[in-house]
């Protein structure tokens, strides 16, 4: 598993592992902030990020600075309001227990064994998030991204229930196409499509969702369209629209973590069609699964560097009268964190910014 433990869009807090070291290797850019405080009580609306934030120059470091890695969480424990994390100086960790208290095991060979305080009963129903979770819960099962190759083959709802113009819950629809042993669908209509601000080709349509269908019927022989019937409308369904088969409920974990091989990446869309975002907002960026971006992925964000005249350096030209233009470097803006991924493009929320973030932006590899 590669990041924390969610249920739906609740996120747990993956707790130590008796036994790890008491002073992992830790990453250059992972250090703690020097007015860091001794303690922070857990209050509700916290998130692991804005508690992280507290001790760390970088939040998204949170996993190396509690013993942990993306192959190491296995059992997850919740950290609740009312719990007390404690910055352990000595061994340069966060802890659930207070420094030099012990869990009654002691260490021994240089281990250091610690044994948060946690809860068990509720599945973590009152847990602390690690994100705003309400900001990308819409984006967490709805299709959004649908590759051009992967749009030519989508089944098609091809006629409606006689007399029905646009519809809505339980009303049936007649599709045509393969359903390729399907028979759960989410319903969407092509968007906007998304071109990449490097080449300027098209990767892939911004979906809009509709709502759901189940199969009812699959056409017999001599039949030319199955039979479905809508299951839940967001919005008004027709014909023409397309099916997409609806993504399996799966546990969702989410460790924020530096991609395994380096991405330089180009921010491509901001949700909701405005130019600029800011932070808690979502964006698209032309990079996904194949190159090599994963749920819990955290990039650092640059404004590109502007190109401006050089007031002092001489003037080009056969006349003398052209400027010389200078590249300005790109300046960090804020921090990424990938929340869902495609094959060539991905979702990140916006966690810290100190500019506005627009189109043809960076997302890097943190340095």
């Amino acid at each position: 598993m590669k990041n924390f433990s969610t249920v739906g869009v609740r996120v747990a807090v993956v707790a130590l592992f008796a036994g790890l070291l008491a002073a992992p290797t830790q990453a250059a850019t992972c250090e703690f902030r020097p007015n860091a405080p001794d303690q922070h009580l857990v209050v509700k609306g916290d998130t692991l990020w804005d508690i992280s934030g507290k001790f760390l120059e970088h939040p998204w470091c949170w996993p190396q600075v509690w013993g942990l890695n993306k192959e190491e969480i296995r059992n997850p424990h919740w950290i609740y309001p009312g719990q007390v994390i404690y910055f352990d100086r000595k061994n340069n960790r966060l802890s659930l227990t207070r420094p030099g208290s012990g869990d009654g095991s002691g260490s021994a060979n240089g281990v250091l064994r610690l044994s948060p305080q946690v809860r068990t009963e509720g599945l973590g129903k009152d847990a602390i998030q690690a994100i705003p979770s309400g900001v990308i819960e819409p984006f967490l099962s709805q299709p959004l991204i649908v590759d051009a190759d992967e749009l030519k083959g989508s089944p098609r709802i091809a006629a409606a229930q006689e007399g029905h113009v646009y519809l809505g819950k339980d009303d049936k629809i007649y599709v045509r196409g393969n359903l390729k042993g399907g028979s759960s669908f989410q319903v969407f209509r092509p968007g906007t499509p998304l071109k990449d601000p490097e080449t300027g080709k098209l990767v892939a349509y911004e979906a809009v969702y509709l709502g759901t269908a189940k199969l009812f019927a699959e056409a017999k022989p001599g039949v030319d369209a199955h039979t479905f019937v809508v299951a839940t409308s967001k919005q008004e369904i027709g014909v023409g629209d397309l099916l997409i088969p609806a993504p399996p409920t799966v546990m969702r974990n989410y460790m924020p973590h530096p991609p395994d091989q380096k991405v330089d990446a180009r921010i491509m869309g901001v949700y909701s069609g405005v130019t600029h975002a800011g932070q808690n907002q979502v964006v698209s960026i032309n990079r996904g699964t194949l190159d090599g971006v994963d749920v819990g992925t955290v990039l650092q964000l640059y404004n590109i560097g502007k190109v401006v005249a050089d007031p002092g350096a001489p003037k080009r030209g056969i006349l003398g009268t052209k400027k010389t233009m200078i590249k300005l470097p790109d300046e960090q803006s804020g921090t990424l964190f990938i929340f869902r991924t495609f094959k060539r493009v991905s979702y990140g929320l916006i966690m810290q910014v100190t500019e506005p973030v627009e189109i043809g932006d960076v997302a890097r590899s943190p340095e």
